[in-house]
């Protein structure tokens, strides 16, 4: 619908759709310009009061032979003394940009409306992300606003191809959705994929952000399959690393987390603790970060079938296994245990600060150290239920970790069920599970399958800088080199 000429009649629409007078935060504010009536269309909260109110100043004393004719063109081009100035021409575009957050200008007389970027959002400072901690490095982080976050990219990455492409998602909510990439690395086809499906999500609104979109976005055949096929970050950093090796970013306003697309099972097991220690450091946190991730996945299955069928076990091991099994069978002491970690987890959450380390002392110790003593529980249920613990949580990745806890007590349960038999099914379709599902037609445990042994030792082995100059095959990058000429050099040598 075009604007109007007629300043009222515009008035007329826009508190009719807008609700101005019945919502208190949007608000009008008539003035005259060099004569004319004129109004000023907003959301209270979002204007920046003291360049709105200089803005408003400065119009007020516009003289009429200073903007006419071509009023709308000369208040661009030299009376409004401010940056971020745009034109809308449509009753649409005047609601969409007012809902974002800018001011509208009217004027009588004229069908072009002046949108005025002089928006604020309420946020908080950058501060390092709770999951993704550094002993040393960067201690900033994302936040909830999408602009500052993209800000923190471009601090990190001065390239002129670095794109942020702005996408509306939902009717109602109409939230932000920013995909980011480089132009000249990130695989065309990728970007398309992404850009299209963000672009026919047909939904309300996101206000769950980034995990509605991506339950839009990705392609799970299996939704119960809780291997997570996107990638979430809150470092600017880490973030960075990616789009240079070729990844696409999606970012959702409101939301501190960034999703990194495509992704394989090995992105759930990196950090960047190990790149910003020596090489030999960095090798040994990350293979004791793999080797905790396992031990999380299959010690207490096997110690279940050890426990409950000891003739599986040689003779030399024959001391694994409760000496005294409890009064509670030991299946059901597994299942309480995984339960009771993720109940004091939960409560962990909604209690306030000063009291959980309280709440971690009581759980921990007390109630598991009271268990054993009345003898419900078994010593080694105790200990192996708390080793799959803090080897699930070695990964930088919630969702990662969610997923192998999960499979952990489904192999726990049909492993006391059926015995050896149910473990070897259970791993089996674990991993047929795995090894099917894709991120954006990317296969899941790549470089293993399909092989690639090159890069698969540079998944199982930190590289340094100086040798980490080929951009992931995988992403299909149109550069697949990241320093060419420093190679040449080093052959040259």
């Amino acid at each position: 619908m075009k604007l109007s000429k007629k300043l009222e009649e515009n008035l007329k629409v826009f508190k009719e759709r807008l609700g101005i007078g019945e919502t208190f935060d949007t608000l009008s504010r008539e003035f005259k310009v060099a004569g004319k009536n004129a109004a000023l269309i907003y959301i209270d909260g979002f204007i920046k009061d003291v360049i709105t109110s200089r803005l408003l100043a400065s119009l007020m004393k516009v003289e009429r032979q200073e903007i006419v004719p071509n009023v709308i063109q000369k208040l661009l081009d030299g009376t409004l003394d401010y940056f971020e100035i745009d034109k809308a021409d449509t009753v649409e575009e005047v609601i969409s940009q007012v809902l974002a957050g800018p001011l509208a200008l009217l004027i009588d007389g004229e069908e072009t409306a002046i949108i005025l970027d002089v928006r604020e959002y309420p946020g908080r400072q950058p501060q390092e992300p709770d999951i993704e901690r550094v002993s040393r490095g960067s201690r900033d982080g994302f936040v909830e606003t999408v602009v500052f976050n993209t800000t923190l990219i471009r601090r990190r990455l001065r390239d002129p191809n670095l794109r942020f492409e702005m996408i509306k998602v939902g009717k109602r909510s109409q939230s932000d959705v920013a995909v980011c990439y480089i132009k000249d690395i990130a695989d065309e086809n990728l970007i398309n994929t992404i850009k299209n499906r963000l672009e026919n999500i047909e939904v309300d609104g996101i206000p769950m952000a980034e995990k509605s979109v991506e339950e839009f976005i990705v392609d799970k055949k299996l939704w119960w399959n809780p291997f997570p096929t996107v990638r979430y970050t809150e470092r600017p950093d880490v973030a960075a690393v990616h789009l240079l090796e070729g990844h696409v970013l999606v970012m959702v306003d409101t939301s501190p987390s960034v999703m990194i697309l495509p992704v394989t099972l090995f992105h759930h097991l990196e950090h960047a603790e190990e790149y910003r220690e020596d090489m030999a450091v960095g090798v040994y946190f990350r293979l004791v970060r793999f080797l905790g991730v396992l031990i999380s996945f299959f010690l207490p299955p096997l110690w279940i079938l050890f426990a409950l069928y000891p003739e599986f076990l040689p003779s030399n091991l024959a001391f694994i296994g409760p000496q005294e099994p409890g009064n509670v069978p030991i299946l059901l002491q597994f299942i309480l245990g995984e339960l009771g970690i993720d109940m004091i987890r939960m409560a962990g959450v909604h209690t306030p600060s000063p009291l959980a380390t309280s709440l971690g002392l009581i759980g921990a110790v007390l109630l598991g150290d009271f268990a054993v003593r009345v003898g419900l529980f078994a010593p080694e249920t105790i200990l192996y239920t708390a080793l799959a613990a803090i080897g699930t949580f070695m990964t930088p990745s919630l969702e990662f970790a969610y997923a192998v806890r999960i499979w952990r007590i489904i192999l726990v349960i049909i492993t006391g069920i059926f015995g050896i038999w149910g473990l070897v099914g259970g791993l089996l379709i674990s991993f047929i599970i795995i090894a099917t599902t894709k991120s954006f037609n990317v296969p899941y445990l790549w470089p293993l399958i399909p092989l690639n042994l090159r890069a698969l030792y540079t998944v199982l082995i930190r590289q340094p800088a100086p040798v980490k100059t080929r951009r992931p095959e995988f992403l299909n990058p149109r550069d697949p080199d990241s320093a060419p000429d420093f190679r040449k050099k080093r052959r040259g040598r």
